[in-house]
């Protein structure tokens, strides 16, 4: 299969994210918040049962994972018999961070300066025709080169919010890298849409205001919903500020109160329904 099909059998999720350019910075800015911190930093929350030397140590986690899968084709153990794969996750990424509890804080920024430069390397070079994880949240399985990873740029954006709101540091809004995140994330609409029936032509928009924001337009086909299709008088709309938008697609809010936040237009079934993203794996 040459790229150019490729992409085409993927025509629905969008135009591709370009993330290529932002693992160096992206991994620049979490060294330096981590180098920032005060000691009782290390020991507040992220997420529940995580404090942020967990969270940093689980970044660390991703790292070796993706290089060791990508770059020196090794499979490590998986899941189970009978076992799902977001239980397998959840077990893998809790063992691992149980494992470096030993690790101190500047052993893990060293080594995440390190693993940082690899993944960066890795994504910069990586093959259109390259082995892909599946995303899930987007409905690809595999996926497309480009949203595995973007996704990954998400995953690694997101895990560094979460730091910087344990460290009480607003969330970086930098549109260099939230934008693409926010781009990343609404390519989940489509699969979020998939068991909402509408006749074909039927659409929905999503817009997120402010310089990382845009629209996004999902359009029935009867048979499904894609984000090809241009964009004409959408049925519903839906109008989300960006820390609305990305909280919600990550679940740090809940669909409901993102609706409340903010302002939903024309068919409220189909406007509730897109609040329901989710672009990550729970």
């Amino acid at each position: 299969m040459n790229d150019q099909r490729a992409q085409d059998d993927f025509a629905w999720l969008g135009p591709p994210v370009d993330a290529r350019p932002l693992f160096r910075p992206e991994r620049a800015r979490l060294v330096a918040d981590l180098r920032a911190l005060a000691p009782a930093d290390w020991e507040t929350e992220t997420v529940p049962g995580w404090t942020v030397r967990d969270m940093a140590a689980h970044v660390l986690g991703d790292d070796y994972g993706r290089i060791s899968r990508d770059r020196d084709g090794h499979r490590g153990p998986g899941p189970r018999p009978g076992e799902a794969l977001e239980p397998f996750i959840h077990r893998a990424n809790q063992q691992w961070v149980d494992a470096c509890a030993r690790l101190s804080p500047e052993v893990l920024v060293q080594t995440l300066t390190l693993t940082g430069d690899a993944v960066a390397d890795l994504w910069e070079n990586a093959a259109p025709g390259r082995a892909r994880l599946g995303v899930s949240w987007a409905g690809a399985d595999p996926a497309p080169l480009w949203l595995d990873r973007a996704r990954d740029l998400t995953e690694y954006w997101t895990h560094r919010q979460q730091i910087r709101h344990a460290a009480g540091l607003p969330t970086d809004a930098d549109p260099r890298h939230l934008g693409p995140v926010l781009d990343t994330f609404l390519r989940a609409l489509p699969h979020t849409l998939r068991a909402v029936p509408a006749p074909a032509g039927t659409q929905v928009s999503v817009t997120v205001d402010g310089p990382a924001g845009g629209t996004w337009t999902a359009t029935s086909t009867g048979r499904g919903w894609t984000l090809a299709e241009p964009a004409a008088t959408p049925a519903a709309t839906v109008a989300l500020d960006p820390e609305t938008a990305w909280r919600l697609c990550v679940r740090a809010i809940e669909p409901g109160e993102a609706a409340a936040r903010g302002t939903l237009g024309g068919d409220r079934e189909l406007a509730e329904a897109a609040c329901g993203i989710l672009s990550i794996i729970r």
